[in-house]
């Protein structure tokens, strides 16, 4: 069954070139939302574009989400194409090429890098956004955070403090933006394993972490999407300012 009111939405997705944002991307355009991809990696976005179909329509837009200038290049691109946008998920993220270290090990040009996108990029992206969000009356923001934030999980300290800092914006956001009606809401995933290689996390970490888990499976992209398209969904039209765990009971709020 679809999630009711997700039909025709027009929704913009960061980090969609791969992984768990690709997923969501994917999901949308079967749920029949115009979906616009964004990404850096203007190749592999193309490509993933290019592969979706179903009832709604997917384009692709390259995207520094670091940058202030290529947000508002976004924005202008999609105010000519659309008028207005409905959401929004936040899911570009510095993640899957951490090397775990102690964290006075971390550079400086790491923790710049990770804040820059996992931090600012939100910031920049639904600032730039913010006109687009407001015309469409009821417009939800899905800002992606992470439950490794209340494990504490040693190794990146910078990506957890990124993390950290998303659930905070979230909050923040939902206060500020409720007047304009739109709602902000942070999707909280616990370890997710997509195609994608990572360093982030050692064999025997994820089976300590299975082990830990009231669901004894380990999570793919498929086990987010239905949250996600709640939450953009009007099924959803009184939920804000929430962070919602999805984690297989590894973790509680």
């Amino acid at each position: 069954m679809s999630v009711r009111a997700l039909e025709e939405k027009t929704i913009v997705v960061t980090g969609a070139a791969q992984g768990i944002g690709a997923a969501y991307a994917r999901r949308l355009v079967d749920e029949g939302c115009n979906v616009v991809l964004t990404d850096r990696n203007r190749e592999k976005l193309e490509a993933c574009a290019a592969t979706l179909d179903g009832p709604g329509k997917a384009y692709a837009h390259p995207l520094d989400v670091t940058d202030r200038a290529s947000c508002e290049q976004l924005a202008a691109t999609l105010t000519e194409a659309y008028g207005h946008i409905d959401g929004l998920i936040n899911n570009a993220a510095v993640f899957s090429t951490i090397t775990m270290k102690p964290f006075w090990e971390i550079t400086d040009k790491e923790w710049d890098e990770v804040q820059a996108v996992n931090l600012r990029g939100p910031w920049l992206t639904v600032s730039a956004l913010l006109p687009l969000l407001t015309k469409a009356g009821t417009a939800s923001i899905v800002n992606i955070g992470s439950d490794a934030v209340l494990l504490g999980r040693p190794g990146y300290l910078h990506y957890i403090a990124s993390k950290g800092g998303v659930h905070g914006m979230t909050y923040s956001m939902a206060r500020e933006l409720g007047q304009f009606g739109i709602r902000v809401n942070t999707l909280s995933p616990g370890p997710v394993y997509t195609e994608v290689p990572r360093e982030t996390v050692t064999a025997e970490q994820r089976e300590t972490m299975l082990s830990a888990q009231a669901l004894p499976r380990t999570a793919c992209p498929d086990d987010m999407l239905g949250t996600a398209a709640f939450l953009l969904s009007d099924d959803a039209a009184y939920l804000t300012g929430q962070t919602i765990s999805v984690n297989a009971g590894l973790v509680h709020r």
